[in-house]
């Protein structure tokens, strides 16, 4: 059995001075790999820290039936990634400084990995597994998860073509991730003579959303391009709903997943589209048989099976390759190795190129509290 340890259990007093502050102690050269998991368990995305914990629980153990890492087992220490920015990278910065972990891996925001990636610095490799805006040049951030070039540049088109929505609003929560995207989407549109007539940026943790739905209203957009994490997302789902606006008007989020659309509720959900390098309803033998796997593991009361946990499966899966491949935790090994490295997956096959995964995406439609793949870019 595997231990998901919390910072704390390891006597890590929060506020403590450790010498030699944004150093590593030697690495361990025996007993278990350490995996700094970083997931959120409060705030706007604290609805998906349970299946991203019991993903990344399966695969160390998937791994740690075989070989493990290097021939040792691998351990969690998780953190909370729904923490501030700079409380994680602090914590981060202390477990590797103290020798306690190897790696960090895990779903969180943008916001936290920029935090997070200087303070690593180069010491242990880092796999970032959400989806992103792009743009990451840290040697030592490899990226598992999906970027608007992928998700986005062809959704849109898909959108134009099909349905021929062109007038699109922008409504994401103010960080990085949502404003950055933005202005990658405007760039899109403009190939395909699309325009956004509205922008709408709110703070994390938004609750209401009276003031966006009449700026809605009022710009008559044809599709929301919806930038918002879990619950706010699912707060204006609702919103969005029982305001009439889903009669006339498609919605399309590269983040959204079973949870988002069971907490907004079925009638919420009509005309609202996805983009994912995986769904649980995805029909390919990867995914039928990771599914699978899941629900045999965890039971019938398992955490819902999303794409959010999926990626941190896809982060300790690829932290388990890059250190097999590089026969050793060496950063510089594992950079020798890193570019081309490939491996079969949930998400079927995918390879790092340039530090980043190159994979599939898919686009969805919701049909009521699950997902309806209907293509794949």
């Amino acid at each position: 059995m595997i231990s998901l340890v919390h910072e704390a259990a390891l006597g890590l007093a929060h506020g403590e001075t450790w010498p030699g502050a944004g150093t590593r102690r030697p690495r361990r050269a025996s007993g278990p790999i350490r995996v700094a998991l970083v997931v959120p368990l409060q705030g706007p995305a604290g609805i998906f820290g349970p299946s991203c914990e019991s993903c990344a629980l399966l695969a160390a153990e998937e791994a740690n039936s075989s070989a493990g890492v290097l021939g040792r087992p691998i351990e969690f220490v998780v953190v909370d990634g729904g923490a501030s920015p700079s409380a994680v990278a602090e914590e981060i910065d202390r477990l590797i400084t103290v020798g306690a972990v190897d790696a960090v891996t895990g779903w969180h925001i943008s916001a936290v990995r920029q935090a997070v990636a200087p303070r690593i610095a180069g010491r242990v490799p880092y796999v970032y597994t959400p989806l992103y805006e792009g743009g990451e040049r840290s040697p030592w951030v490899f990226l598992a998860g999906e970027t608007p070039g992928r998700q986005l540049r062809p959704g849109l088109a898909w959108f134009a073509e099909q349905l021929g929505v062109r007038r699109w609003a922008v409504v994401g929560d103010d960080y990085v991730w949502p404003r950055r995207t933005a202005r990658a989407a405007r760039r899109y549109l403009a190939e395909i003579s699309g325009t956004v007539c509205e922008e709408a940026f709110v703070a994390l943790g938004t609750e209401g959303y009276d003031e966006v739905v009449r700026r809605l209203r009022a710009a008559e957009p044809e599709g929301v391009l919806m930038l918002l994490v879990g619950a706010d997302a699912v707060a204006f789902n609702r919103a969005f709903a029982a305001a009439g606006l889903q009669e006339t008007c498609v919605r399309f989020s590269p983040l959204m997943d079973e949870n988002m659309l069971l907490g907004s509720g079925a009638t919420a959900t009509r005309g609202l589209y996805a983009a994912a390098g995986f769904f649980e309803t995805l029909s390919t033998a990867d995914s039928l048989d990771f599914s699978a796997r899941y629900h045999s593991r965890f039971g019938s009361y398992a955490p819902l099976l999303n794409s959010m946990g999926e990626s941190c499966y896809e982060g300790v899966r690829l932290l388990t390759e890059l250190f097999n491949g590089a026969g050793s935790t060496d950063m510089s090994s594992i950079l020798r190795v890193a570019d081309g490295l490939s491996y079969d997956g949930p998400r079927g096959s995918v390879q790092l190129r340039d530090r980043h995964l190159d994979q599939r995406v898919f686009l969805a439609a919701a049909d009521g509290l699950q997902f309806d793949v209907l293509h794949r870019f």
